[in-house]
């Protein structure tokens, strides 16, 4: 059975399938869920084989990106920005369950300076070592808004 938080995790990716195309090719319904556990991935262009990751939120406002949201592996990470290696992100912010925004930013806006790595987890902890990161929004330029549902106009 999901967690809640995995399930939050699917409904976003399944928001990014549904309701964006492809930021490469431009086609729309070609973005496809990869399977669970898929490494720095979520969903890859079935057209042209490009790869995101989504991370989902819940978030109070989704017209206002929060500053930080955590992100996975940190050690995978690392390594991949060691290698010039980026992914796009798409960020699912959901306040409720009508009530969502979603956001992107490109790889190419991506800098060193947005990871940030977290604490090890304690030698207490089922998985203990494990070293996650926090993207840090706060000087995201480039961020855009893609899609809002359920927010009325201002």
């Amino acid at each position: 059975m999901a967690t809640a938080k995995q399930q939050l995790g699917t409904r976003g990716e399944n928001l990014v399938v549904k309701l964006c195309g492809c930021p490469r090719c431009k086609r729309s319904k070609t973005l496809r869920r990869l399977p669970t556990n898929f490494r720095c991935a979520d969903v890859i262009c079935d057209f042209c084989g490009y790869l995101a990751q989504v991370k989902t939120v819940t978030h109070s406002k989704p017209l206002e990106p929060p500053r930080f949201v955590l992100g996975a592996a940190w050690a995978t990470q690392r390594e991949r920005m060691q290698a010039g290696i980026y992914f796009p992100l798409f960020l699912v912010l959901v306040a409720s369950d009508k009530l969502f925004s979603i956001y992107y930013l490109s790889a190419d806006l991506q800098r060193p300076e947005m990871f940030i790595a977290r604490k090890p987890l304690s030698a207490a902890a089922r998985r203990a070592g494990w070293q996650g990161f926090m993207y840090d929004l706060a000087d995201a330029d480039g961020i855009v808004r893609l899609h809002v549902q359920g927010i009325p106009a201002t």
